[in-house]
């Protein structure tokens, strides 16, 4: 990839953000393609937000990816906001227009991809989803976009799991939203035809943590998908109880993979290699 003075740029911003994989994914895709792009990490501490945004615009950044801590302060200086990034509550991708910045949430369609591709009747399936934090209102939403009926979540916390519930009032999401604290868990888990884990308990270093028991694992039904967002390791704890069990696995590199490809294909306004993203990312995980 060459850099020249006419190379557009793109980018991910965060605090911290040197750990992202984005730039890892986004330049192996900007690369085969041959267009005139680089995707870097910008720190940008959370103070700093509105300046980093004038700075950007100044400077003709084309687009950019959004994590911790901005998903949500990034909301009010966007002219423009998504559907499906509303009912999130979160914004994770930006791009430039003529008038301002607009922004979308890519995580839904990146969570829902590998379980399109699984082409089931996703109106006869109970989803329960494990932890009540951003990463899993994102995952209601795919869910009711999946069309499943009814949507379980449980939460440790018993105020936040209340005002989770509460937020999805005057929503298209109204009554779909079941919440429950975390000891029902040996109540839902024999119902979850879809088993998520939206918490990070698993995650590295952590590695031999799981949000379930192998004793509660037992009880999933037969022909049951279990679902993690964290994609390291690769698989968990989690998804390694629910595989001893006859499940189908997916762990988060493809959630991770998808939101990104469809990220730069609204940037870059063509499609994009996913195959090449996601040889990419496993590349860098399997080091």
């Amino acid at each position: 990839m060459k850099i020249l003075g006419t190379t557009k740029l793109l980018g991910v911003i965060g605090d911290p953000v040197k750990h992202s994989f984005s730039p890892i994914m986004h330049n192996a895709a900007i690369a085969e393609l041959g267009v005139d792009y680089v995707y870097l990490a910008f720190p940008v501490a959370a103070a700093a937000l509105k300046a980093a945004l004038d700075g950007f615009w100044a400077i003709d950044l084309q687009g950019f990816s959004i994590t911790i801590p901005h998903k949500q302060a990034i909301m009010a200086h966007l002219e423009a906001i998504a559907p499906e990034a509303e009912l999130v509550g979160a914004v994770n991708t930006v791009w430039r227009t003529e008038t301002g910045w607009q922004g979308t949430n890519t995580d839904v369609a990146g969570f829902v991809a590998p379980l399109q591709a699984l082409e089931r009747d996703w109106s006869n399936v109970t989803p329960v989803i494990l932890g009540n934090g951003g990463a899993a209102r994102a995952v209601v939403v795919g869910c009711h976009q999946l069309g499943c009926p009814q949507i379980h979540v449980l939460g440790r916390d018993p105020e936040k799991l209340a005002q989770f519930s509460e937020s999805w009032q005057n929503t298209p999401l109204a009554g779909k939203v079941q919440t429950h604290l975390w000891g029902d868990r040996q109540r839902l888990i024999p119902q979850a035809q879809l088993l998520i884990n939206a918490t990070p308990i698993g995650m590295f270093p952590k590695v031999d943590a799981s949000p379930v028991s192998d004793e509660l694992m037992a009880n999933l039904p037969p022909g049951a998908i279990a679902y993690d967002l964290i994609y390291t390791p690769s698989p968990t704890q989690f998804l390694k109880q629910a595989q001893t069990q006859g499940a189908a696995i997916i762990d988060g590199s493809e959630m991770l993979v998808q939101q990104g490809a469809i990220a730069l294909e609204k940037w870059l306004g063509q499609p994009v290699p996913v195959d090449t993203m996601r040889q990419a990312l496993l590349n860098h995980l399997a080091r």
